[in-house]
């Protein structure tokens, strides 16, 4: 028997002291920003986002850059020679997904709220019907049973339940992702597909169905992440850099491009896959789905993480002051995101109000994202002072006491 088979490697274990990577926190808080676009209705700046050069779009972001801070944030407190017990690791992990549920609790409310006011103070009642309310106001005893046990999404309030379930599972994915790194991302793979293939998912109540966002497919990308974290621990690459890959991987971007994009050519590629399910391929390799995450959609999420891994210039570009707002919005992950979401939630309110009124969403993009710089400055202060003040405590309490 190997050492592996007897605890993790100690090599796995040993943590790099390296500088913050940049691209980590900047490409989080750029995917806030641009679920925060992508949420606010009839407005310019939605076509500037991911989901208009490919298949994926910012949640596919969300998921791989949670994977990355979980498995560079969560780790360390998994190796083997910890002395303080499995629990003092498990139990962060834990905490921190107690506190997505309840971040959950507290948006949905919210948004019942916001688009209760909207259709009761400024008569805009279409908004009743509209993001999964119809539940809330037509059958609120089960909505109000389906709601604390996520069974009952809202319209862009349903991201957090799937990422706090995989926070749940994160202990397990760590401690397999130690010992034996492609045999978790083999096991992943498996349960992405076997989602696929006999439609797994959690399920919603009252309605119908499944959440919108799988977790047991959303899974996958999360995992390829948190793989990519342990790995950035130790100072490596979880894929290394290879032209041959990086030359696929662009290829394939430019191919998602054509698909959208070029005349004739995006109808014959959905014939194929339409050919290709007909012969027996599972829905979730030869469809478009974003509940169970689809193959052209993971696909082109994964290859655009990995090109922009592979180029230096991201690096630098990243690490600039000139967007260090960037950086700034993806420390404060958690905050940035539902100050987004309920900011996103007003948008629906003022432009349903002012319908017509086409330049509002010149005006209330750039306000929003001025407003969330602004929550994510405030919440990096109060975090670095909560840093500080045990520190502060810890030199005073060891300063000399005066003699009498």
């Amino acid at each position: 028997m190997s050492r592996h088979d007897i605890a993790v490697p100690n090599e796995l274990a040993q943590p790099v002291k390296r500088p913050r990577d940049p691209r980590i926190d900047a490409f989080r808080g750029l995917a806030l920003l641009m679920i925060f676009v992508d949420h606010s209705p009839h407005n310019p700046f939605e076509y500037l986002t991911v989901r208009n050069i490919g298949f994926s779009d910012a949640a596919e972001a969300f998921f791989i850059m949670s994977g990355v801070a979980a498995g560079l944030a969560y780790t360390g407190r998994f190796q083997a020679r910890h002395d303080k017990g499995l629990w003092q690791a498990v139990a962060p992990m834990w905490k921190r997904s107690w506190t997505l549920y309840l971040v959950q609790i507290l948006l949905t409310s919210l948004a019942i709220a916001i688009f209760a006011a909207g259709a009761t103070w400024f008569g805009v009642d279409e908004l009743l019907t509209k993001i999964n309310l119809r539940q809330v106001f037509n059958n609120t005893a089960e909505a109000l049973i389906g709601i604390p046990l996520l069974g009952h999404q809202l319209g862009y309030v349903n991201i957090l339940p799937a990422y706090s379930v995989l926070l749940f599972c994160g202990p397990l994915m760590i401690l397999l992702g130690l010992w034996r790194p492609m045999l978790l991302l083999g096991l992943s793979a498996a349960l992405w597909l076997a989602a696929g293939i006999w439609r797994i998912n959690l399920p919603n109540y009252p309605n119908p169905g499944g959440w919108f966002f799988n977790p047991v497919a959303w899974q996958f990308i999360f995992v390829v992440g948190l793989l990519t974290g342990i790995f950035l621990r130790r100072g490596e690459r979880f894929v290394p850099k290879m032209p041959w890959l990086f030359w696929l991987a662009t290829g394939w971007l430019a191919v998602v491009l054509a698909w959208r994009y070029v005349p004739g050519f995006g109808p014959f590629m959905n014939h194929q896959m339409a050919v290709l399910g007909k012969a027996g391929l599972p829905f979730n390799m030869v469809s478009h789905d974003k509940t169970f995450l689809a193959l052209p959609r993971m696909t082109h999420a994964l290859a655009l993480a990995y090109v922009l891994s592979c180029l230096p210039w991201v690096t630098r570009l990243t690490g600039s002051k000139a967007l260090s707002f960037l950086r700034l919005l993806g420390r404060q992950g958690l905050l940035v995101f539902a100050a987004g979401t309920v900011l996103a939630l007003f948008n629906h309110v003022i432009m349903g109000y002012y319908a017509g009124a086409d330049w509002l969403g010149w005006v209330l993009m750039p306000l929003g994202a001025l407003i969330l710089i602004a929550v994510a400055w405030l919440g990096d202060i109060q975090k670095t002072a909560q840093r500080q003040t045990p520190a502060r405590k810890a030199e005073v309490a060891a300063q000399p006491m005066p003699a009498e």
